[in-house]
């Protein structure tokens, strides 16, 4: 039986794992933590529970992209879901005007329409460009028919110049704009596809995972021990080990070695080509790689609530506190947080009150580089204070949409850049890895496939973060050993026989 030694247990390990263990292969996944899950983990804290990254998903009605994939993993009929408000799943609120984002084309359209009655040409010819996008990109649609000629010239259009050219309203742009902080949006850089692919993911359909995103890592590890695979935590791996044709094995901090036919790593590129030993990636790849731009990392306060006192919110509330939703990294002292995206955790199906959320907002490295050199738990009380302080101005302007909020808390709890970083281990505790960014062409792009045949990569930083692209990116870095075609056949996807 052929060895796949996967480094890191985030979701795309996860995901691969499943399916190199599907297709017989004696699969070994390594992870440095003290769980598996990466982003999708959860942590409790005063007899709550918080969900760390994975606040809420798309595509996952019957039939749709994400349910197809959880089905073909295993884990589909353990997964409890609650529906967002399909009429809203999103408010964005902008200068204290409310706008909602709706599912489904035409919902979409005609909700907005209610806000911009001149602007409906416009938004059809939007939602016309994201059809377009969304279409052209076979593993996401899980469509052999379509082919991939069009997608690469999709990727090269920066998320500005396509709003610019569809819609003429600068404030329905900005409105359109509002979600950048799911995929930490840079308007001339941030391809289109991004944005296209994140709203259409959502669109189709939005839920929580009830009990938190920390049940699905445990139904991935469940289904890869099924097929007699491993997830071994606590192995942090310092090296990968090749000889002069490709890499052998994987070494971890305690001196264990793992023989390996297929290695497949789910940590941040950078950190991967580190542990390269030897000589088989040149000196130019290896720059490219370790030079590459990250995305900007995050302040976040978890809310504990007193008991039935908040009513449960069935959709996520954005807060913009400038009408220039693009503008928000462009901070200081006085005017951080300039907007917070403000999420329920749903703790079960069906609740009437909350018992916990998150309030998210960007928080540049430099902000806390002065603690670059601790540990979580060691970091001082300077780090203690300068937190408290974040969190009280955060608690204080969710206070002017939520007036009696701030009555509401039991306690609260505060992550930062530092905190992602020791525990994802991405650089800079960036959001969501590595950046994309047009202006790079296809210099700034990572493919799944490194300078040596049997190391691949996978995860946020490769394809496209969150759940879907994540798992998309899984097969596509699966397909690389095992052929699209296989994985679709496996999937009961009719296959285009014709494909080139």
């Amino acid at each position: 039986m052929k060895k796949c030694v996967i480094i890191g247990s985030g979701l795309g390990g996860l995901a691969c794992g499943c399916i190199m263990a599907g297709n017989g292969y004696e699969v070994t996944i390594l992870e440095q933590g003290t769980q598996p899950g990466g982003c999708l983990q959860c942590f409790r804290r005063g007899g709550v529970v918080f969900d760390t990254g994975m606040h809420y998903i798309g595509s996952f009605d019957p039939g749709q992209t994400l349910c197809t994939i959880a089905e073909y993993l295993g884990i589909y009929p353990g997964i409890q879901l609650q529906k967002l408000d399909t009429t809203g799943y999103d408010i964005i609120s902008v200068c204290g005007r409310r706008y909602r984002f709706a599912n489904g084309r035409e919902q979409f359209i005609d909700t907005l329409a209610e806000d911009f009655p001149d602007d409906c040409r416009d938004l059809e010819n939007y939602y016309n460009y994201i059809e377009r996008v969304t279409s052209s990109m076979p593993v996401h649609t899980l469509d052999s028919m379509q082919r991939f000629e069009d997608s690469a010239d999709f990727q090269l259009e920066s998320v500005g110049a396509v709003l610019s050219s569809t819609i003429s309203n600068p404030v329905l742009r900005n409105v359109i704009a509002s979600i950048s902080p799911l995929y930490a949006g840079e308007q001339w850089g941030t391809p289109f596809t991004t944005h296209a692919l994140i709203t259409d993911f959502y669109q189709k359909s939005a839920y929580r995972i009830a009990g938190g995103s920390g049940k699905m890592a445990l139904l991935l590890k469940q289904s890869i021990e099924k097929t007699g695979g491993k997830v071994l935590t606590r192995k942090k791996v310092t090296g990968i080990m090749c000889d002069n044709i490709q890499a052998r094995s994987v070494r971890c901090a305690d001196g264990d070695i793992y023989d390996a036919d297929v290695i497949i790593s789910d940590i941040h590129p950078a950190e991967t080509i580190k542990m390269v030993e030897g000589n088989l990636l040149r000196p130019a790849y290896r720059q490219r790689i370790t030079h590459l731009a990250n995305t900007t990392g995050a302040f976040t306060v978890y809310l504990k609530f007193k008991k039935d006192r908040v009513p449960y919110m069935n959709h996520n509330l954005y807060l913009y506190n400038t009408a220039d939703s693009w503008s928000c990294l462009n901070y200081d002292e006085a005017s951080w947080p300039r907007f917070m995206l403000y999420m329920h955790f749903c703790h079960k199906q069906n609740p009437v009150f909350a018992e916990t959320a998150e309030i998210l907002t960007y928080m540049k490295y430099d902000d806390v580089a002065r603690w670059a050199d601790t540990t979580v738990g060691h970091r001082g009380e300077e780090y203690k204070e300068f937190k408290q302080k974040k969190a009280e101005k955060i608690i204080s302007a969710l206070e002017k949409e939520c007036p009696e909020i701030r009555g509401c808390i039991d306690s609260f709890y505060t992550s930062t850049p530092l905190t992602y970083r020791d525990y994802t281990g991405t650089p800079q505790g960036a959001m969501y890895g590595m950046a994309k960014d047009v202006r790079e062409n296809m210099g700034g792009r990572i493919s799944h496939r490194t300078r040596i045949p049997n190391l691949l990569l996978t995860g946020q930083s490769i394809t496209l973060h969150g759940m879907l692209g994540v798992l998309a990116g899984s097969i596509v870095t699966c397909s690389q050993i095992l052929s699209l075609d296989t994985i679709y056949k496996q999937m009961g996807i009719e296959i285009w026989k014709e494909r080139k």
